[in-house]
């Protein structure tokens, strides 16, 4: 009488299918192997509930795990290839999902625990880790063209990690070997090589040259990295990596240079950063969102990796680079393709003050760049019509614009009021909210018209406006324009439609 059990053994004992009992050890329904290395003793297998192995079984082939991961890593815009049904396989080999059948490199996992997995907010760390990628998804990975991380590889800045047999037809040649590159130093490219203006890389239109054709190859063995070097990696002084040296005992050991200047391997460095959280993986681009009007009505989107080149004479050009889908790039150009142009109504980019433009807004270009799903666009405006987007008393956002009064407030004046003496007037102001308008020269608040103003403008206003006792910005604890109660009810009957106007 047979007394143990090997695990296809053990599937025809209880008359259910490998994949089944196979996931029922994975899951813990069945106790690990008890005999031998993947050998379960008799008592094991007969103590098994086969209804119950049989039950707990959710079959899900390579291809349908990595339509559901790559859902979960959201709209593939830039930067992040989709995961294929290779990469499943290498997920498996990873441990983080049970193979339970079909062939090494595309085998059939549990859909419970893929969906487990893609519900991990660390699921686009794991694939990096774990998962190689391909030429075509190496340069989506790091949002360039395929000419661009051809030059990275010539360069030596990375190299393949494992290759991978593509079948072809015969026609096409027969199988082909791909190389296969750690989607981890991809990524980490745009980090550990700071001088290169990766922006203009990954903006660069299609058939112009690489802007990598001159940078300097990397030694044999990915080369050597300076104390000041390491510090420029991780933004910081020189100084904080040598107390790094002194204070980590596992800090790598020099590999050439003199003492007062050592020499450290790249590679060695690099993974010590990550281990230590010295640096990190860039992942997607940060969001940026656009409200804009026109012609074709109102429309929200979405813009990333936005670069803003802010002009400061106000007879010049402002100009707006990023990324945007397909088809927030088409209806932008339909917006903006009236007599008067788009106008921005907010534009929240990280690090600046919400933008709004009044009209005029362009669309110079857009044109797919790299491997990635989005589109790069180039918008244009006359600089003098920016603004500032914020609060106004009729409620939401839009453009505030701020009001030179021909006469000079007087010391109730409740407005904010700005270096060009204009005044964003307040509802609650008992000299400016009142039905009676008074006679102000309007122009965009925040922007450099401002500036321009206060050059041009020598009137009473400027002359003989009062000084404020907490000075001429808006009084401590108040935004410009924003009333200290806004659920209040307005004073004035007027004040309702009168203030801060929004185009």
């Amino acid at each position: 009488m047979r007394v143990w059990f090997d695990e296809r053994e053990a599937a025809g004992r209880l008359g259910v299918s490998v994949a089944a009992w196979r996931w029922a050890v994975a899951s813990g329904l069945v106790p690990p192997a008890d005999a031998a290395l993947g050998v379960w003793s008799r008592e094991v297998v007969e103590a098994a509930d086969p209804e119950a192995v049989r039950a707990a079984l959710r079959l899900l082939d390579a291809w349908e795990a990595a339509d559901r991961l790559t859902r979960a890593l959201g709209e593939p815009l830039v930067w992040r290839p989709g995961v294929t049904a290779s990469a499943v396989g290498h997920l498996v080999r990873a441990g983080l999902l049970a193979g339970l059948g079909g062939p090494p490199d595309t085998p059939s996992v549990h859909g419970d625990q893929v969906d487990a997995l893609a519900r991990r907010r660390d699921l686009p760390a794991l694939l990096d880790r774990h998962v190689p990628l391909g030429p075509d998804q190496a340069s989506r990975r790091l949002g360039v063209r395929r000419t661009d991380l051809d030059a990275v590889v010539r360069l030596g800045w990375i190299e393949p990690v494992s290759t991978a047999e593509i079948p072809y037809a015969r026609s096409r040649g027969g199988a082909t070997t791909v190389p296969l590159y750690s989607a981890l130093d991809v990524a980490l490219l745009p980090v550990v090589r700071p001088s290169v203006d990766w922006r203009a890389v990954r903006a660069a239109r299609p058939g112009a040259r690489s802007l990598l054709t001159g940078q300097e190859p990397a030694a044999p063995g990915g080369g050597r990295l300076l104390l000041a070097e390491v510090a420029r990696i991780c933004a910081v002084g020189r100084a904080a990596v040598v107390n790094w040296r002194r204070r980590h005992a596992d800090f790598p050991a020099p590999t050439g240079g003199t003492d007062p200047h050592p020499e450290f391997g790249r590679a060695a460095m690099v993974a010590w950063l990550l281990d230590h959280d010295k640096i990190t993986v860039p992942g997607a681009p940060e969001a940026s969102p656009l409200t804009v009007t026109g012609a074709g009505g109102e429309r929200r989107m979405r813009l990333y990796d936005v670069a803003l080149d802010l002009v400061h004479d106000a007879a010049g050009e402002d100009r707006l680079s990023a990324w945007c889908t397909e088809a927030d790039a088409d209806a932008l150009a339909d917006l903006a393709a009236g007599d008067c142009g788009a106008t921005v109504l907010r534009l929240a980019v990280p690090g600046t003050a919400p933008l709004a433009v009044t009209g005029e807004v362009r669309v110079l270009s857009h044109h797919r760049s790299g491997e990635g799903a989005g589109l790069r666009l180039t918008l244009a405006w006359p600089a003098g019509l920016r603004g500032a987007s914020a609060w106004t008393p009729r409620g939401g956002d839009g453009l505030v614009r701020h009001g030179v009064p021909f006469a000079a407030p007087g010391e109730a004046c409740r407005c904010a009021r700005h270096d060009c003496a204009g005044l964003t007037p307040d509802p609650w102001c008992t000299e400016h909210g009142t039905a009676v308008a008074p006679v102000m020269e309007w122009h965009p608040g925040e922007g450099i018209r401002c500036a321009d103003l206060t050059r041009r403008r020598t009137g009473a206003a400027l002359r003989t406006a009062p000084e404020r006792p907490d000075g001429p910005g808006p009084r401590p604890g108040r935004e410009p324009g924003i009333p200290d109660d806004r659920s209040a009810t307005p004073r004035h009957p007027a004040a309702a439609s009168y203030g801060a106007d929004v185009q």
